[in-house]
């Protein structure tokens, strides 16, 4: 098995409205989960202070902040982002946006992610917001840029991994939120696959959120899907 340990792929999603809430998860999942995303809602309810208690604490920190803007904007964000000292943060994945994200974060251990096609959205949807590509299309697409622009790795549905890894080869991450173990509720995900399923299709990372979070056992349910990743990996 090479690449990062089984416990160290499930990245779980602190999607919750507070710092207290989130931190009683991260006591309650303990030394189960060694990784967290950090996404819009914390971040906005005092997460970045608790991103890095948590790097501080030895755990691994996602930034989910899916950035766009003009060069100089973005370049500034990456910056501040490196110097937090955190490991993944997230980029639309637009040319532009990814390469001035990259010369950025140069000299940084931060790895950054070319957000594809959120997993909350099919051809439809798009369509709706003006693309003609659909959804495979568009995030094969992406993906090549990214891997061009020298980005670290891409977000795309687990759905899609298989055919990414082949545009991208193995030596970036493939981090796939939508993952729901089986019997789990889908929710507003569209494009959703089963942890052992996203490892073998060549995902590096998994993020899960509310199948962890509204668990009546956060902490077994963790452990149930590290199982499920290191399973598949040895049968890879």
């Amino acid at each position: 098995m090479t690449g990062p340990a089984p416990r160290d792929r499930l990245i779980v999603a602190l999607d919750l409205p507070s710092v207290a809430d989130a931190e009683r998860l991260v006591s309650t999942l303990g030394d189960t989960v060694g990784f967290y995303k950090i996404g819009y809602q914390l971040a906005f309810a005092g997460g970045l202070d608790l991103a890095r208690e948590l790097k501080a604490a030895g755990k691994s920190v996602f930034l989910d902040m899916k950035l766009l803007d003009i060069d100089n904007t973005v370049a500034k964000g990456v910056e501040s982002v490196a110097a937090m000292g955190v490991d993944m943060l997230t980029v639309h994945a637009y040319p532009k946006a990814m390469a001035a994200a990259v010369e950025a974060a140069q000299g940084s251990a931060l790895t950054l992610l070319g957000v594809t096609v959120l997993t909350s959205m099919d051809d439809h949807d798009l369509s709706d917001a003006g693309y003609h590509d659909s959804a495979d299309a568009l995030v094969l697409k992406r993906a090549r840029q990214a891997r061009e622009a020298g980005m670290g790795g891409i977000v795309c549905s687990a759905a899609e991994a298989e055919a990414v890894r082949d545009v991208i080869g193995h030596d970036m991450a493939v981090v796939t939120p939508g993952i729901r173990p089986a019997g789990a509720d889908t929710g507003d995900q569209k494009r959703v696959v089963m942890p052992a399923d996203a490892i073998a299709a060549g995902a590096s990372h998994l993020v899960v959120g509310r199948p962890v979070s509204a668990a009546s056992d956060p902490q077994a349910a963790a452990a149930a899907i590290v199982a499920d990743i290191a399973g598949a990996l040895t049968a890879s």
